[in-house]
């Protein structure tokens, strides 16, 4: 497998493109995005688990409920969330995507992020359809990617290419995602394309048990969001043989599916809204699964211990802390922890007890833009990764006029 440019671009069969449309009131920032693939692809999805749900969630939902798209729209700025009208608005955005594209409305994935509750008017959307069709390009997924930010940074794509019985192909995937970032799902939009030939029904049985390990395991901020939505197109022009039951092929879409989903997982988290470093828990040796991901999940949603982070302190005892109340099976009296980066590791607990350790190394580790929390329980055989970020000023001044 090797890391390519392109993200949804880099796919056989895909174009994309981006414009500002005036949703947003900055008129510098793209916020409407389209991806088209050449031929109808099977398409899987998995939404937020939030009993709020935006509008565009339904939408798709019955649109790719045969397992086939062949579109994505999505606009940034609105949420288009609690809304009256809001299934109306997703639908003309479907609407609007058949008559500019000559696409069914019902081959098209439709997404919205930004302000909840803000009434969405499908008039910039309508005035921008035609500049939007015009901007697509077979090497235009970085215009997609900047469309659906809201409080994003960066943009964040990636692609890679990788072999199925000989064949070459290729998947990649564009996210956004800064805030409201907490398992199961976040404030994240993720659209992968590929030109692999698998069915629909095992490319969202790939995609489900994928998230289990990627985007179930990130938290920024403890907010789940209304509108997650991650969606995988797969359009076969690769030329590879149709996957259709598990097996080699299989393993190797799903090895491929996942380093897309990791590497956004990282941006995501990374990117949290005044984040200034990406943390990576790694729990090793756990008894189960469910509490090798639980007890990185605890660490990671610990605002204590992102505070600690964020101030470069070696607080170790909020570790402790975040796993004892994670509620999982685990002996506290094994767990050994450690902190890594760049600059070096340093452990800083052992057997459930603190050591002797140098302050002034484990700050100089600390400092480092990416920070790993390496915990060791000592208790079986499993292990998991979770992401997160610190926890700054920034993020409160962010979040306090986020609708202005």
């Amino acid at each position: 497998m090797k890391k390519i440019e392109g993200g949804v671009c880099a796919a056989k069969g895909y174009k994309a493109g981006g414009v500002h449309c005036g949703i947003r009131m900055n008129t510098t920032k793209k916020d409407l995005a389209l991806i088209i693939s050449d031929k109808e692809a099977s398409a899987a999805a998995v939404y937020t688990q939030n009993l709020v749900k935006g509008a565009p969630i339904a939408v798709t939902k019955e649109n790719i409920k045969n397992g086939k798209a062949k579109a994505i729209i999505c606009n940034s700025g609105n949420a288009n969330t609690c809304n009256a009208n809001g299934i109306e608005i997703a639908e003309q955005m479907c609407e609007l995507t058949e008559i500019y594209t000559g696409i069914s409305k019902k081959d098209v994935v439709v997404a919205s992020t930004g302000v909840i509750g803000q009434p969405l008017d499908i008039t910039p959307i309508a005035n921008g359809m035609e500049a939007l069709v015009a901007s697509l390009g077979y090497d235009n997924s970085h215009d997609a990617a900047a469309a659906i930010m809201t409080t994003d940074t960066v943009e964040k794509e990636v692609a890679y290419s990788f072999d199925i019985d000989g064949v070459e192909c290729k998947i990649g995937g564009i996210a956004k995602g800064s805030g409201m970032i907490h398992p199961n799902m976040a404030t994240m939009l993720v659209f992968v394309t590929s030109d692999v030939a698998i069915s629909p029904e095992l490319l969202q049985k790939a995609l489900s048990e994928d998230v289990q390990t990627s985007f179930n395991m990130i938290s920024v901020d403890g907010d789940t969001s209304t509108n997650d939505m991650v969606t995988v197109l797969a359009n076969g022009m690769a030329g590879n043989k149709e996957i259709t039951e598990e097996g080699a092929a299989y393993d190797e879409f799903k090895k491929a599916l996942n380093a897309v989903t990791v590497n956004l997982c990282r941006k995501i988290a990374g990117d949290g809204e005044g984040a200034s470093k990406l943390l990576e828990c790694k729990v090793s040796h756990a008894k189960t699964d469910k509490a090798a991901k639980g007890a990185a999940k605890s660490v990671i949603c610990s605002s204590l211990l992102k505070a600690a982070m964020f101030g470069a302190d070696a607080n170790w005892g909020r570790v402790l802390c975040a796993l004892g109340y994670s509620g999982e099976d685990i002996d506290v009296n094994k767990i050994d922890v450690s902190f890594k980066s760049a600059k070096g590791e340093i452990p800083v607990c052992v057997n459930g007890s603190g050591i002797e350790f140098s302050e002034e190394k484990a700050k100089e580790i600390l400092l480092e833009k990416e920070i790993e929390i390496l915990i060791d329980l000592k208790d079986g055989e499993y292990s998991a990764t979770a992401w997160g970020c610190d926890l700054t000023y920034d993020y409160v001044r962010i979040n306090g006029d986020y609708r202005s």
